[in-house]
C-alpha cells in the first residue's frame, strides 16, 4: 500500500447552516458544481490514480480473464419481453459473444431470429456508447418504438420503425427519459412520456419536474400533448409525478396510470379513449395513495389489485372497471403470513406470485372463478412476472434461484408451463459445488434478520474466509435469489458472499419495510453490523477478512455501518451511492424520493435525514478501505455524492487506508452498461477486496 501516491483530498472551506436549532456543517458543498474546473480536474486525477492502482494489483488480471472466461461459457442474457397479439415476440438479448443488448423478433411460426436493432454497430457508428432503454411494439407487431440512452444517461431519443422494412419512419424524439410507450390498440398511435422542453438548464430540483405525456398519430406522424401535471392541475398532482396511458382494450377506455416518485402507492384513473387522444379527458379516479395500493392490473372486465391497507403483507383485491369505491372491492386472497409480491392481467384471468421466505409460488385467478390455484413451477426459485395483456391468454415470466440460471416460460389456461428458449444455455447453469443457505440472525432489538449465504460446499467456519456482506434496505426491495454466473470467479477464491435482508427492505412485507424507513432508518445499518457480528461469531469470518458492499440507496446501508462500526471491516465499497441525504432532495432525482427518506422542510424530517446522512455523520476513525464506485453520467444519485464522502473521509481517517473513487465517464447509475463495462467494475471491486483482505495473490509487489 505504502507504493502507492494518493492524490490529496481537496481543502475544506467553511460553511454551515442552520435546521431547527441545530448546525450542520458543509465544507465540501462546492464539490456539487462538478463543471468547475478545478473540481473537475481532481475528478479525473483521482479516477486515473484509482485506475492505475487497481491495474497493479497482481491477482486483477486474472480474475477478470477468468469472469470473461465464465460469461463466455455461460448462457445468453434475455431482458424485457414483449407479446403481440399475433403471437410474436420482441424482446433484448445478449448472448455470450455480444457486448451489448439487442433488439430481436421472433415470429410464432420460426425459430429463426431476426436482430431488428444492433446496438454495437450503431455505438461504432455513432462513436459513443448507446444502449436500449425500453421498447414497445404495436399489438399487430407491424411498428417498433424504442430508446437508445447514451454512455449511462437513461436520457436519450425515442425511434420509430417499420418492423416489416426495418426503416425508421421519422426522426427520432429527443429528452426521453423511461419513455412509457403504450400503443392504442388499432395501431393507429401511441402514447409516450417525455421531459419538458429546455429542461438541460432548469435548477436541479425542476429538471425532471412536470414530465409531459403526449400522443403520436401515425396517420400525420406528428405529435399532441395530452397531460401532465400542470396541464391536469385538477388533478393536484406533484411536480415530480410520472404518468403513462394505457388503453383497456374493449371497453373504449384508458387507464392513466400514476407513480409518486418512489412512494409504492399507486393511482389510477379512467377517461374515455377519443378524449384522451385529443388532450379533452376527464378523468375518473378508481384509487389514490390513500388506499395503499402497491400493483394492479386492468382487465376488460375486472381491475384486480394487491393492497397493503390493512394488510401488511397484501390482500388481493377485485373491483369492476365500472365500480367508484375501492371500498365495495371483493377481497380474494385476504393478508396472511405470505407476501404478496406481483401481480398480471390476461384476458383468461390474473396471476399473482406469493412468496413465503424465500420460496414463491405462482397463482392463477380465473375471472369466473375467483379461486387461486397454484401452478407446477419447475424448481424452487424467484418468479418474475414479465408480460401479459387483457387481450391474450397467459402470461411470460422468469424463473431463477442463486445457484441456478434464469430460464424463461410461458402458461395460461393449460396449466402446463412451456418453456421459451430464448437465448443460449450454458456451462455455468446449475453449478453442482455451489450451496446456498438461507438463515435467520438476531438484530440487536431482538428482530429476525433473514440472510442468504453462496458458497462453495467446502467451505469451513475457521473464521478466515473472505466474506462480502451486501446490503439494501430501502423501498420495500427484496434481494430476491437470482443466478450471476459471474460470482464463480469470486467463490472460488474461497470466498463467502452474503445477502443480508434488512429492515427498510420487503422480504416480511409493508411492516419490515417501514421499520427501516425515515426515522427508523437506523434498523437498516445495523441490521447489517448485527449480521457482521453473527457472521464472524459462527467463524464464517473475521473482520480482517469481512468487507461491505452496496449500491444506490444501499450507500445508506454502508457509509453508516463503517461510520458506527469502522472496526469491523476490512474494506467498503459504496457504489453510486446516496451519502448526503440532507441534501438529496435538491439533486435532479431527489424530490422523488422524498416518500421514502423524508424532506428537511420538517423538523422530523431533517432529523431522521441528518441521522442517515453518512457524509454528516462521518467523524475522525479508523476507518477501513473504501473505494467508491460511480458513472459520472448518473441522473438518479449524482457524482457529487460520492466526492462529497470520499472528501470527508480523506479527511477523517486516520487508518491510513486508501480511499479510492472508481468513476467512469462512459456510465451511469448502471443501467445499459455494456458486457465488457460489468466485467472491469466486477474485477475492480473483487480485487481491491481481495487485496485489503490479504489474499496473498491480490498483494502489490
Amino acid at each position: 500500500m505504502q507504493s502507492f501516491a494518493f492524490p490529496p483530498p481537496l481543502q475544506p472551506k467553511p460553511l454551515s447552516e442552520q435546521f431547527y436549532g441545530v448546525t450542520v456543517d458543509d465544507p465540501w458543498r462546492y464539490l456539487e458544481d462538478v463543471k468547475d474546473p478545478k473540481v473537475a480536474e481532481w475528478m479525473k486525477e483521482q479516477a486515473e490514480t484509482t485506475r492505475k492502482i487497481l491495474h497493479k494489483i497482481p491477482g486483477r488480471g486474472q480474475l477478470l480473464s477468468r469472469i470473461a472466461a465464465i460469461d463466455a461459457a455461460a448462457s445468453g442474457q434475455v431482458g424485457a419481453i414483449k407479446k403481440t397479439e399475433l403471437g410474436q415476440l420482441f424482446f433484448t438479448r445478449r448472448e455470450p459473444n455480444e457486448n451489448q443488448f439487442k433488439l430481436v423478433l421472433r415470429e410464432p411460426s420460426s425459430s429463426n431470429d431476426i436482430v431488428l436493432v444492433d446496438v454495437e454497430e450503431r455505438s461504432r457508428k455513432a462513436g459513443r456508447p448507446l444502449a436500449i432503454l425500453d421498447f414497445s411494439p404495436s399489438f399487430d407487431g407491424r411498428y417498433l418504438t424504442y430508446t437508445l440512452q447514451v454512455a449511462g444517461s437513461e436520457i436519450g431519443e425515442l425511434h420509430l420503425m417499420d418492423v416489416r422494412t426495418q426503416q425508421e419512419l421519422t426522426t427520432p424524439i429527443d429528452r426521453i427519459r423511461f419513455a412509457g410507450v403504450n400503443w392504442v390498440r388499432d395501431g393507429r398511435g401511441f402514447f409516450f412520456s417525455r421531459l419538458r422542453e429546455g429542461y438541460q438548464s432548469m435548477p436541479d430540483t425542476e429538471k425532471f419536474g412536470d414530465r409531459t405525456t403526449w400522443y403520436f398519430d401515425m396517420s400525420r406522424l406528428d405529435t399532441r400533448v395530452v397531460f401532465s401535471p400542470i396541464r391536469n392541475a385538477e388533478l393536484k398532482l406533484p411536480l415530480f409525478a410520472s404518468a403513462e396511458i394505457s388503453e383497456v382494450p374493449g371497453t373504449g377506455l384508458v387507464a392513466l396510470h400514476v407513480g409518486l416518485g418512489v412512494d409504492r402507492n399507486r393511482q389510477l384513473y379512467l377517461a374515455d379513449r377519443d378524449s384522451a387522444i385529443n388532450g379533452k379527458a376527464r378523468w375518473r379516479k378508481l384509487f389514490d395513495v390513500a388506499d395503499q395500493v402497491r400493483s394492479y392490473a386492468v382487465t376488460q372486465r375486472w381491475v384486480y389489485l394487491l393492497s397493503a391497507k390493512q394488510a401488511p403483507r397484501h390482500r388481493l383485491l377485485r373491483m369492476p372497471l365500472s365500480e367508484t369505491s375501492i371500498s365495495n372491492a371483493e377481497v380474494l386472497i385476504p393478508d396472511s403470513q405470505e407476501v404478496l409480491v406481483s401481480l398480471a392481467g390476461a384476458r383468461d384471468g390474473a396471476y399473482v406470485v406469493k412468496r413465503n421466505g424465500p420460496s414463491m409460488q405462482l397463482l392463477r385467478i380465473e375471472h369466473n372463478d375467483p379461486t387461486p390455484r397454484s401452478m407446477p413451477l419447475e424448481f424452487d426459485g424467484t418468479v418474475g412476472l414479465i408480460t401479459a395483456d387483457p387481450s391474450q391468454d397467459g402470461v411470460i415470466y422468469g424463473l431463477t434461484g442463486w445457484t441456478r440460471a434464469l430460464r424463461h416460460f410461458m402458461i395460461d389456461s393449460s396449466l402446463s408451463p412451456r418453456p421459451l428458449q430464448l437465448a443460449r444455455t450454458g456451462a455455468y447453469d446449475q453449478p453442482s459445488d455451489l450451496i446456498a443457505k438461507e438463515l435467520t440472525v438476531r438484530g440487536k432489538d431482538g428482530a429476525p434478520i433473514p440472510i442468504s449465504i453462496i458458497s462453495r460446499s467446502d467451505i469451513k467456519l475457521n473464521g478466515n474466509n473472505p466474506t462480502i456482506l451486501y446490503g439494501y434496505g430501502s423501498y420495500g426491495i427484496t434481494e430476491n435469489p437470482f443466478f450471476n454466473p459471474r460470482l464463480l470467479a469470486y467463490l472460488e477464491q474461497g470466498a463467502v458472499f452474503v445477502y443480508a435482508h434488512v429492515r427498510g427492505g420487503g422480504i416480511y412485507g409493508t411492516e419490515w419495510h417501514v421499520a427501516g424507513q425515515k426515522s427508523n432508518k437506523a434498523n437498516t445499518w445495523r441490521d447489517g453490523i448485527a449480521v457482521a457480528e453473527w457472521l464472524i461469531e459462527q467463524g464464517y469470518t473475521s473482520s480482517k477478512h469481512l468487507g461491505i458492499f452496496g449500491g444506490s440507496a444501499g450507500g445508506i446501508f454502508v457509509g453508516m455501518a463503517i461510520n458506527e462500526r469502522p472496526d469491523l471491516f476490512v474494506a467498503a465499497v459504496p457504489a453510486v451511492p446516496v451519502m448526503d441525504m440532507v441534501r438529496y432532495e435538491l439533486d435532479p432525482n431527489g424530490l422523488a424520493n422524498v416518500p421514502e427518506f423524508g424532506t428537511v422542510k420538517t423538523k422530523e424530517g431533517f432529523q431522521s435525514l441528518y441521522a442517515m446522512s453518512s457524509y454528516h455523520q462521518a467523524k475522525p476513525a479508523d476507518y477501513p478501505a473504501v473505494m467508491l464506485v460511480h458513472g459520472v453520467n448518473d441522473t438518479r444519485v449524482s457524482v457529487w455524492q460520492t466526492t462529497k464522502y470520499a472528501n470527508r473521509i480523506m479527511h477523517n481517517s486516520k487508518s491510513g487506508k486508501p480511499v479510492l473513487m472508481r468513476l467512469d465517464y462512459q456510465l451511469g447509475h448502471g443501467g445499459g452498461a455494456s458486457r465488457l463495462q460489468q466485467q472491469e467494475q466486477t474485477a475492480d471491486i473483487w480485487s481491491f477486496m481481495f487485496w485489503q483482505m490479504g489474499l496473498p495473490n491480490f498483494q502489490p509487489n
